[in-house]
């Protein structure tokens, strides 16, 4: 495992994070088969791991804190998020900060969150959505700066909404947030325009989320694929998405090198761009584990591979049904 600098809070983390949205949220998921995968991170070498309240309402948080009290002796950093207030993903213009983030909110569901870690701290407290609108709004800004004086929270970052990767950049310049989360695989390419510059300038962590496009990118999926009724995939990947996504992937996976794989690609296509702190790929098995931190052992892609997978970008706008 290769160690990334986290923005100017200085943390060395480990490059593949653990996403754990997957292990209270999602069909198929089992307790023990989670605390395996778990376990196995730690171990070699995964030292960030990133849940949030609303995965499975807390429980994905009590994973994480069952985790760090099982390795008292190793530096494990945990990330949660806030949800909104009015359970709406992502975030809309016309929502105000009274609808998702009123102070009373951020600052409930942060001690709620430390209540299911059963930590006296987290490291990072994330907005689970975001609207630029909110930015210069002090409110948002002096609940976050009381929860860090009182050594509640490390840090604070916002995660922005799918395929928005420029709603955030007046937040950046508050100087308040010290990481941002944002969808970054190799079709979403459009981070790099305006977002890890200016993260890049204010010295703030980029945390890459939806290294696998929800699954398209594990090679995994075809055109018959179907997912069953509450799972997040199944609308994802409804008529409108499914088919030109498999296009895409059926153009991509001549590229894939002699001894590798799709998700290893997709993971190191990610892993090559510098600005990047961490990614966080959803694991909920012990070989999904072991797969995905072979991508940071196998080291950086040939700069001539990164520049022909550059051509793959695909930008996209939101939809109503990429939540």
């Amino acid at each position: 495992m290769q160690y990334r600098t986290f923005g100017r809070l200085g943390w060395k983390v480990s490059e593949v994070g653990y996403g754990m949205w997957g292990l209270a949220g999602w069909t198929g998921s089992d307790d023990d088969l989670t605390r395996q995968a778990l376990d196995e991170a730690v171990r070699l070498g995964c030292n960030f791991f990133d849940t949030a309240w609303a995965y499975g309402d807390g429980r994905s948080e009590r994973f994480l804190g069952e985790l760090v009290r099982a390795h008292p002796d190793q530096r494990l950093y945990t990330a949660t998020k806030v949800p909104p207030k009015n359970r709406t993903w992502p975030s809309r213009p016309e929502f105000s900060l009274d609808d998702v983030f009123p102070p009373d909110h951020i600052r409930r569901y942060a001690e709620s969150s430390l209540e299911n870690l059963g930590l006296e701290s987290v490291d990072l407290l994330q907005f689970h959505v975001w609207e630029d609108a909110w930015a210069r709004d002090d409110r948002w800004q002096r609940v976050i700066e009381d929860l860090k004086r009182e050594g509640l929270i490390g840090g604070a970052g916002i995660s922005v909404n799918r395929w928005e990767p420029e709603n955030g950049l007046e937040t950046l310049r508050t100087g308040l947030i010290d990481a941002v989360q944002v969808i970054y695989n190799i079709f979403d390419q459009a981070p790099e325009d305006e977002l890890f510059p200016l993260c890049r300038e204010l010295g703030i962590a980029v945390i890459a989320r939806v290294p696998f496009d929800e699954g398209s990118l594990t090679g995994h999926l075809t055109r018959e694929t179907q997912f069953p009724q509450g799972d997040f995939r199944r609308m994802y990947f409804g008529p409108e998405n499914l088919g030109p996504t498999m296009d895409r992937v059926d153009a991509l996976t001549p590229l894939v090198p002699q001894g590798s794989t799709l998700p290893e690609l997709a993971l190191r296509f990610i892993l090559a761009n510098a600005d990047v702190a961490t990614v966080i790929p959803g694991m909920r098995r012990v070989p999904h584990v072991q797969a995905n931190i072979r991508a940071s052992d196998r080291g950086p892609l040939d700069p001539e591979l990164v520049s022909r997978l550059r051509s793959h970008r695909w930008d996209r706008r939101p939809t109503a049904w990429s939540a």
